[in-house]
């Protein structure tokens, strides 16, 4: 795992925590804010797939280029 996977998926839970105690107080605002930091959260956590993805195709690429 890399850092954008790691920050992304805390940024995702920290969101749903977020909503789910803006539904319990009646705050539409920190339901709204937690669900836009559930969306920011996955799109970091696909970066960082995308990320993992790259660095393990060049690796493959430099093994299958090795004599």
């Amino acid at each position: 795992m890399n850092k954008d996977q790691v920050k992304g998926a805390a940024k995702d839970f920290g969101g749903k925590i977020q909503e789910e105690v803006g539904k319990l107080v009646g705050s539409t605002e920190q339901q709204t804010k937690g669900l836009k930091n559930q969306a920011e959260g996955k799109v970091q956590e696909h970066i960082g797939d995308l990320k993992e993805n790259v660095k393990d195709a060049r690796d493959a690429i430099k093994d299958a280029l090795k004599p």
